[in-house]
């Protein structure tokens, strides 16, 4: 199997001919047997996966780092790193749950990157001496809304907020179940952790995102 440095080195155009006959059932070949094609070198196998997982990966991604180029760029690690560790997987478990996984970490990773960098940009920021106010970095639009599209639009942002404020441990498993719609035991096994412990953490999540929605019900209610 080559080195592939890109998932855009691949040739996305259908496999089948256009003149299969219509009465032909072609039976779609597992995840697993794609990514076995993918070992023997294969990479139309490869292409099919991506094919199959690049929408809902960087959607999920997006929704975890609320950033879409750069959501893009870690769908295309991820599949990157599914390629490079082809040779590694185990059948263990789902593909499904198996690149949830990379793209979760990914997704982490980059949180507390993030993180990192605000706090190396605060700490310079209160030690510049300069006698200026902070002021926030978000301040709160005051101005009234306009109408119901308006505020539907408002709604969806201030959820849209509300998750990106969440911590790492609370911000995958809500996105996994409520967006992703996975069941409790897949997240459990792409975050490596117990049913309990998912459960728990998805309703602390739900817990904040209403209090963060009642918050804004009242601003606007005033």
């Amino acid at each position: 199997m080559r080195t592939l440095t890109s998932i855009e080195e691949l040739d996305f155009a259908a496999a089948m001919p256009s003149t299969v006959p219509s009465t032909v059932v072609v039976q779609k070949a597992s995840d697993h047997t794609l990514l076995e094609e993918t070992l023997a070198g294969d990479e139309d196998a490869f292409a099919e996966l991506v094919s199959r997982y690049r929408n809902q990966i960087t959607s999920y991604i997006y929704r975890m780092t609320n950033d879409y180029d750069g959501a893009v760029d870690l769908a295309q690690e991820t599949f990157l790193r599914v390629y490079r560790a082809a040779g590694r997987y185990q059948t263990t478990h789902a593909f499904s749950t198996y690149i949830y996984r990379i793209a979760t970490n990914l997704a982490i990773s980059e949180l507390r990157k993030r993180k990192r960098r605000r706090l190396v940009s605060l700490t310079g920021l209160l030690a510049s001496g300069d006698g200026q106010e902070v002021r926030d970095f978000d301040a709160p639009d005051e101005r009234p809304l306009q109408d119901a599209n308006l505020v539907d639009s408002e709604k969806r942002a201030v959820v849209k907020r509300a998750i990106s404020t969440l911590p790492e441990k609370y911000r995958a498993p809500l996105v996994l179940r409520d967006v992703e719609g996975k069941s409790y035991e897949e997240i459990a096994t792409i975050l490596r952790t117990s049913e309990g412990t998912v459960k728990s953490r998805i309703n602390r999540a739900r817990n904040f995102l209403r209090d963060k929605m009642r918050s804004y019900i009242q601003v606007v209610s005033s």
